[in-house]
């Protein structure tokens, strides 16, 4: 098994990017595809998503610095396209951010890549009325399970607001189920 320093080598040296970038792709699409998956939602955003990320990392891992973890820095990068991504959507269709979301929330029903039931469903429905980073935070803790330091590096925010953060969301969420 490769470590981190190692691939980090392998990506920035031009006789083996290629085949360190496969590795980087095999050990990191599916995790980045999920966090992506629960920003936006829809499966064929989220593979857009996804791809726009991974073309971003090739193009940009020459200016990565290793102040963070690479997998930090990697999930800052899916993060902000998924922002830049519904933000477009939005600006698109003539709507606001909070509508994309009931759009996208909407639209799982008839995902054929979702699988949830009803509780599930309404789970998505609860973390859609979450201001954006309250839903960041929610998903990565909750779904990802990402720790709060790993979480603080890739929201460049502190691990005291992100416990705030979560604790205010699992209390808005609690709410909200137990309203509807």
């Amino acid at each position: 098994m490769i470590n981190e320093a190692q691939l980090l080598e392998k990506l920035k040296s031009e006789t083996h990017k290629n085949q360190a970038f496969k590795a980087l792709l095999e050990l990191y699409k599916e995790r980045l595809y999920w966090h992506i998956r629960n920003i936006v939602k829809s499966h064929d955003d989220a593979d857009d998503v996804l791809q726009n990320t991974f073309i971003k990392i090739f193009k940009n891992i020459d200016t990565f610095k290793g102040d963070s973890k690479l997998f930090s820095w990697m999930y800052r990068i899916a993060t902000n396209e998924s922002i830049t991504f519904l933000n477009k959507k939005a600006k698109r269709l003539q709507v606001s951010n909070e509508e994309i979301q009931e759009l996208a929330i909407n639209n799982l029903t008839s995902d054929v890549y979702f699988e949830g039931d009803a509780i599930q469903l309404k789970l998505q429905k609860a973390i859609a009325t979450l201001p954006e980073k309250q839903q960041l935070v929610f998903n990565m803790k909750y779904f990802q399970d990402l720790k709060y330091k790993d979480m603080s590096d890739i929201l460049e925010t502190s691990e005291g607001a992100l416990k705030a953060s979560y604790h205010i969301a699992v209390k808005k969420i609690e709410a909200y189920l137990t309203q509807t």
